[in-house]
């Protein structure tokens, strides 16, 4: 009881922050008459998460830290990606402010306050240190986005959504938890730190791949990553927009974090079956890449015959994620740095390409591609962010994707041995990518408008617009500066236990 009383709880500064607003959101929502407009929850939210961004920020001086037996850790790794986290869920907040669904904006007001428990939980994953604390968190954020996919409640496709999120959810749950009971069986703790070092003294290999495979499956579902990723299409279709954008954004940060807190840390230095030298995580890597390449494969080429906008940006969430695991299978030295230039990319370019979508969905009461007809030639400036983020989901030189994927290409290659295979399904399908989003480029900028002129951006869309489109321009064209803050948390030497 003395470890509680006396812990550093201002480490938790940011969490403390999300934690405050969306209880004191909650009450407000409860108090307001039903008549009143909810948006200004919106907007503090939005606010909570930026202080938050700030407190994270105002910590990276901060030595490694950790409290209540080492289960919360505020360490170089949390920091970084928690910046990540809170710049996402910002982002996305700021869609909410303008959403007004087809049945009325009555629920509003829970998506605000939602939106930050799902959060929290997310921020909850990069700073745990045990097994059961991961969990929780995981937790938090997957029944939190269960809620946000089923707010409209008496859209059908909405109710499908959270229907088809939940099944798909509890199996990764159960398998996820299955593979946890397993190395607690051959460890006896929950601890991440004791876990890794007892791990190197198993005389269970077999047992401990098995326990390997069950989690990498688990954590694959919350991935989307193939073959685990059939719920995804039609949970982003079905769920309102900025909930897509969420769940593409931050729940895959989210996972990604798991991933690295999971297996980085417990199977780096444990035993491998058999009569391989190596660890079991680097006898792991043909699985890792095999799941790569066939995400990368399926997402692209199954987005080129989407028509709506959303289940097209579903599947290239898809192809990104295997991106992102081409990363993780390679294992280079600057696994960690790459996929958190990547996931700093892809939360501008993402949530910038969601707030337009969602803006065109909302004025054109579809998201099919003939909203985008001749936009240029009303709306020039939203027709040119918009091709700016499609550029930059398609990796060209002079944007932030182009740069994320050259470090995650990078780190295939350089690597001994190094991973050309699948360096070059990457190239490959990275150009097959190029159809698609030249096709909505060329619907943009090149065809008729078939549509009356939308109405203007309002200030929610607007401000997450501008703010993604210098983000994913600075990056691009200045890839030092993003590597320069990323210098400030050293080369996450206090992320293994």
């Amino acid at each position: 009881m003395n470890d509680v009383w006396q812990a550093n709880w201002g480490m938790m500064a940011p969490e403390w922050v999300i934690l405050a607003a969306a209880v004191v959101l909650l009450l407000i929502d409860l108090a307001m008459p039903s008549e009143r407009s909810r948006r200004p929850l919106a907007w503090g939210a939005a606010a909570a998460a930026v202080i938050a961004l700030a407190a994270t920020a105002a910590m990276i001086p901060a030595d490694p830290v950790s409290i209540l037996h080492d289960t919360f850790r505020l360490d170089g790794f949390a920091k970084a990606f928690k910046l990540i986290l809170l710049a996402g869920g910002a982002l996305a907040l700021l869609l909410v402010v303008d959403w007004e669904p087809k049945e009325g904006g009555r629920y509003r007001g829970e998506f605000a306050y939602m939106m930050l428990f799902a959060l929290l939980g997310a921020m909850m994953v990069a700073s745990s240190g045990d097994l059961l604390t991961l969990f929780v968190s995981i937790e938090l954020l997957t029944v939190s986005s269960y809620i946000l996919a089923g707010l409209r409640k008496t859209a059908t496709a909405s109710n499908e959504a959270a229907l088809k999120y939940v099944i798909n959810g509890g199996i990764a749950t159960a398998i996820m938890l299955f593979g946890m009971s397993y190395v607690f069986g051959l460890t006896g703790t929950t601890n991440l730190g004791d876990i890794a070092r007892r791990l190197q003294e198993t005389n269970e290999p077999y047992v401990l791949g098995f326990a390997f495979l069950l989690l990498l499956i688990g954590v694959s579902f919350k991935l989307a990553t193939v073959p685990f990723h059939m719920w995804a299409p039609d949970v982003y279709e079905g769920a309102p927009v900025p909930a897509t954008a969420f769940f593409a954004v931050v729940s895959k940060a989210a996972g990604f974090i798991l991933l690295l807190r999971l297996f980085v840390t417990m199977f780096a230095a444990a035993p491998a079956a058999g009569r391989d030298p190596s660890s079991l995580l680097l006898s792991m890597q043909p699985v890792i890449a095999v799941l790569a390449g066939l995400t990368m494969i399926v997402g692209n080429v199954v987005a080129l015959r989407q028509r709506s906008l959303k289940r097209l940006l579903a599947y290239s969430s898809i192809a990104h994620a295997g991106y992102l695991l081409a990363g993780v299978a390679a294992m280079s030295w600057a696994m960690i740095d790459s996929l958190w230039i990547y996931l700093l990319a892809y939360v501008f370019m993402n949530i910038g390409a969601f707030a337009i979508v969602a803006h065109i969905a909302h004025q054109t009461g579809s998201d099919d591609f003939d909203g985008l007809s001749g936009l240029y030639r009303h709306r020039p400036l939203l027709a040119a962010a918009l091709g700016l983020f499609l550029l930059s989901l398609a990796g060209i030189p002079g944007t932030a994707g182009f740069i994320a994927k050259l470090y995650l290409f990078i780190g295939l290659v350089v690597t001994e041995p190094g991973h050309y295979v699948l360096a070059a399904v990457m190239a490959v399908t990275t150009v097959i990518s190029y159809v698609y989003y030249f096709n909505l480029l060329v619907q943009l900028f090149f065809r008729p408008a078939s549509l009356a002129p939308l109405g203007r951006l309002p200030a929610g869309l607007s401000a997450a617009v501008v703010v993604c489109a210098l983000g994913t321009l600075v990056i691009g064209w200045m890839p030092g500066l993003a590597y320069d803050v990323l210098a400030q948390f050293g080369h996450f030497g206090d992320f293994l236990p």
